[in-house]
């Protein structure tokens, strides 16, 4: 509350200085601010002001501005601020950041852009644009430090002033040779701790992690996370050096695909935010619903084919919902499990069985307790034990074979190079619906003697 208590403060002074025409005001409060706080005062903004807000900013502080920024409203920005000063924004932005943008433009607006800008950032967001969307090759920066291998400690540290200012990462220094191989690497501690008049090549670490332009995102961010780097190289055939992922990058990366994951998981397709429009939202979250609705058909069926067992005994239809709800809640439980190992783990076969065989016990633990509790719930409102065991045993069943849906189809999936996420809750849920019911009302009818 005292931050946007602060930031509604700021807005007004903002405000007041741009009415005023004051720069040198202006520029002492976002002087101040972090491109984060610029980009959410700029959102807040009313859009009468917005047009003088970016007059106001300074080209770097657009820049920085503008990779805070989600991809509608940098795309609006550009269109307030022109050709003549977008090209001179984009020239200071994260190549990396300005290849998914120009990607969503059409032909001729995007060689507008590329044509303005200066001919070694534009070949550099060209060079990006040509490896596919979500690998370390669209991912990577081509901004970092390279030193040889015959230069002193003086001569890296020397180069590294030069290139602090336009450099996305300077935590670490990656050793070449002549043909631009990857060959050692030096971490910035390493160059303090080090003699000046020291030789690289006595310091390096000739053993680099290192990722390939066509690796996946998600394989990158494992590397980065198990490794615990700030940033990792990315090479080409032969072991060519072109770039590197930094940290900032892989954490957009992982928030992006937790979100992708929780759609799909939730059903809801693309992205639904709170800004998305009523109609919108139901376009994108009818496809799922009328698949499960026709899905949920069959479980009409069921009940309809075992109509005579509820007509004898009535008192089955109080348990439906539980029996239901508890198979599909497991299942789902499964399924989480399963998708967030798929992202953090490598998975073989060993791994697998393990995983199925770990969630069979869990399945019959879980079912077992609570088929018992709920036997003795059965039995002491019926007061028939034959009762009390079909519902028990039903439970225990459904539960177990939800627990395995719930982790089989998910590896499957993966396994056929499909998104495990697609395998999304509701769509879970609905399956184990109708094989809950099924069991529940088959042995229903096989005891049905002894429940009348």
């Amino acid at each position: 509350m005292f931050e946007k208590l602060k930031q509604n403060e700021i807005s007004l002074q903002i405000i007041e200085s741009i009415r005023e025409a004051n720069k040198d005001q202006f520029q002492s409060i976002l002087n101040e601010l972090q491109p984060y706080d610029i980009a959410e005062i700029y959102n807040n903004l009313p859009e009468k002001h917005r047009p003088r807000f970016l007059m106001f900013l300074e080209t770097a502080q657009l820049a920085n501005m503008m990779q805070e920024l989600e991809r509608g409203q940098q795309l609006s920005v550009l269109n307030k601020l022109g050709i003549d000063k977008s090209v001179k924004v984009m020239d200071l932005m994260h190549s990396d950041d300005l290849a998914d943008l120009l990607e969503d433009l059409d032909a001729d607006k995007k060689e507008a852009f590329l044509s303005g800008m200066k001919q070694e950032e534009s070949k550099a967001v060209q060079d990006l644009m040509k490896y596919p969307p979500e690998t370390a090759g669209r991912l990577m920066t081509n901004r970092y430090v390279w030193i040889r291998h015959y230069y002193t400690v003086k001569d890296a540290i020397d180069k590294l002033k030069v290139f602090a200012e336009i450099a996305e990462s300077l935590n670490y220094l990656y050793v070449i040779d002549d043909n631009k191989k990857l060959i050692g690497v030096v971490s910035y501690r390493d160059l303090i701790l080090a003699d000046v008049n020291e030789k690289i090549k006595d310091i390096m670490f000739e053993r680099v992690i290192s990722v390939t332009v066509d690796t996946d995102q998600e394989k990158v961010a494992r590397v980065i996370e198990k490794y615990d780097f700030l940033a990792v190289p990315v090479v080409e055939k032969d072991n060519v050096l072109v770039g590197i992922v930094t940290i900032d990058d892989v954490i957009d990366v992982v928030i992006r695909e937790a979100t992708e994951d929780i759609e799909k998981l939730s059903a809801s397709g693309k992205a639904i935010g709170f800004d998305t429009k009523a109609f919108v939202a139901a376009y994108r979250r009818l496809p799922w619903l009328i698949l499960l609705l026709l899905i949920g058909l069959i479980s009409g069926t069921i009940i309809s084919r075992f109509e005579e067992t509820l007509q004898k005994v009535v008192a089955l239809a109080f348990f439906m919902p539980m029996i239901a709800g508890m198979t599909g809640n497991t299942g789902t439980q499964s399924l989480a499990v399963v998708v967030r190992g798929l992202i953090t783990r490598d998975i073989d076969k060993k791994l697998v069985f393990h995983l199925i065989m770990r969630e069979l016990r869990v399945g019959i633990i879980i079912g077992i307790i609570c088929g018992v509790f709920i036997s003795i719930i059965a039995f002491a409102w019926q007061g028939n034990p034959f009762f009390g065991l079909v519902v028990g045993s039903s439970l225990v069943m459904t539960l177990i074979i939800g627990t395995l849906a719930g982790t089989i189809i998910p590896l499957v999936l993966y396994k056929l190079n499909i998104d495990p996420a697609v395998a999304s809750g509701p769509l879970i849920t609905t399956l184990n619906d109708i094989l809950s019911l099924t069991i529940y009302f088959g042995i229903a009818t096989i005891f049905i003697s002894y429940l009348m």
